[in-house]
């Protein structure tokens, strides 16, 4: 049996593991999962990826937890919360995102997930809001948003992707304890 952080109904939140790294790495590189991101991902930034997180994790407290389905601990994918860095509205509060294997698409995971987190954010975390963004032509995920009670507060350039590029407009959700 794992040991989870936290858990929602049908879902574990934990630290990742080694055996997580080519599920991940599938995951990354899938093109219908990578739809909404600037490029699919190799092996290397991958597993650089799930790095990042863990050394997260360390220094906050939080981050983007890798996530299993309670019943048959399948690994579906992450769901969790970053810090914001870039210069938009929120940078220093957390950020909540999920990107989820194709096979566990439209089962609710994420709503249920995201709102998990919220839970721990609000809870345990302490936090007073917490932050969300997606390219603007991302409408599952910002679907998700609404769905647990985020309010959508903007839109934004990414500062990141290169004028033009079709993925540059963002959405920027919020919600507050």
């Amino acid at each position: 049996m794992t040991n989870y952080l936290f858990e929602s109904k049908s879902l574990g939140f934990r630290r990742w593991k080694n055996t997580d790294r080519d599920k991940f790495s599938a995951m990354s590189k899938d093109v219908e999962v990578m739809r909404y991101f600037p490029k699919r991902l190799s092996k290397a930034q991958a597993d650089q990826l799930i790095d990042r997180f863990e050394a997260h994790m360390e220094d906050k407290g939080y981050t983007m937890w890798a996530v299993e389905r309670k019943e048959d601990e399948a690994f579906i994918g992450f769901i969790g919360l970053l810090e914001i860095t870039m210069e938009i509205e929120g940078k220093g509060s957390a950020e909540i995102g999920w990107r989820l294997a194709k096979r566990f698409w439209k089962k609710g995971y994420a709503t249920e997930g995201a709102q998990a987190c919220l839970a721990y954010a609000f809870g345990p975390l302490n936090m007073k809001q917490v932050y969300s963004f997606t390219a603007a032509i991302n409408t599952p995920s910002e679907t998700v948003m609404k769905r647990i009670g985020m309010i959508k507060v903007g839109e934004f350039d990414h500062p990141k992707l290169e004028k033009g590029n079709l993925l540059e407009r963002h959405v920027l959700y919020r919600i507050n304890r």
